[in-house]
């Protein structure tokens, strides 16, 4: 395999095998295949494109319109990180959001997970572009768990909010961009002192503990569901 398959090997291959897990934990009711592909895609590409022009614009990087904003520390790249990617992200989110394809937990579990899922796959494939093949493969363990965590909970409130049980996201955006943030943070300073990485691993089972958390609650709210349809004699939202 050469340098380039490889690169995109282990970009998207880590990504495809975890969508398909999360996928499959949409027991009760699975969403349409071709969202689900869709809002990954979009996450790789729209949502890509939206945050790499944002980023240059606000902080130095390898491409840049000659006028950045903040300096190049580790606070303001990672701050600028948590206020940029997520709302791209959520670009991708926002199209079965409109398509009235959420209508829950599990759902914004599903479609969240795929958005930052390929939003970690494109990005860990520019990396490899850039820094080489050691960098996507070290990228793939750690990066598609954090994107797809952070946009699972974003996922999570347009669900709710789908569902009228709350009237805004902005908790759920907040909350990311705080793990994003320290997330990245540690990240940057583990380059410099390389015992922070130890605090970049206790992140990331933080991430692993809350999106098994959400994948548990939006478990158990399907199950009520397939209760209450079947009480009903099997009507869905009060249709027959």
């Amino acid at each position: 395999m050469d340098v380039l398959s490889t690169i995109i090997f282990f970009a998207y291959a880590p990504a495809l095998a975890l969508l398909w897990y999360f996928y499959h934990e949409d027991k009760f009711e699975p969403e349409p295949k071709r969202y689900v592909i869709g809002t990954f895609i979009l996450g790789g590409t729209l949502s890509v494109i939206v945050a790499f022009i944002i980023e240059s614009i606000l902080t130095p990087g390898k491409v840049n319109f000659g006028y950045t904003i903040f300096p190049a520390t580790a606070f303001y790249l990672a701050l600028t990180a948590g206020i940029v990617e997520e709302p791209a992200k959520a670009l991708a989110i926002r199209w079965p959001y409109k398509a009235g394809q959420m209508d829950g937990i599990m759902d914004g579990v599903v479609y969240g997970v795929a958005a930052g899922l390929g939003f970690a796959a494109t990005e860990n494939l520019l990396y490899g572009l850039g820094y080489g093949v050691g960098t996507t493969i070290t990228r793939a363990f750690l990066t598609p768990i954090a994107h797809a965590t952070w946009s699972a909970i974003v996922g999570v409130g347009y669900g709710l909010k789908a569902e009228g049980k709350i009237h805004s996201v902005t908790n759920y955006f907040a909350l990311v961009i705080l793990l994003h943030f320290i997330w990245d943070y540690y990240a940057f300073l583990a380059i410099a002192v390389p015992s922070y990485y130890i605090l970049v691993i206790m992140l990331l089972f933080l991430n692993l503990a809350l999106i098994r958390y959400f994948i548990m609650l939006g478990q158990k709210e399907d199950l009520e569901k397939q209760w209450w349809y079947w009480f009903v004699g099997g009507r869905r939202y009060g249709g027959t």
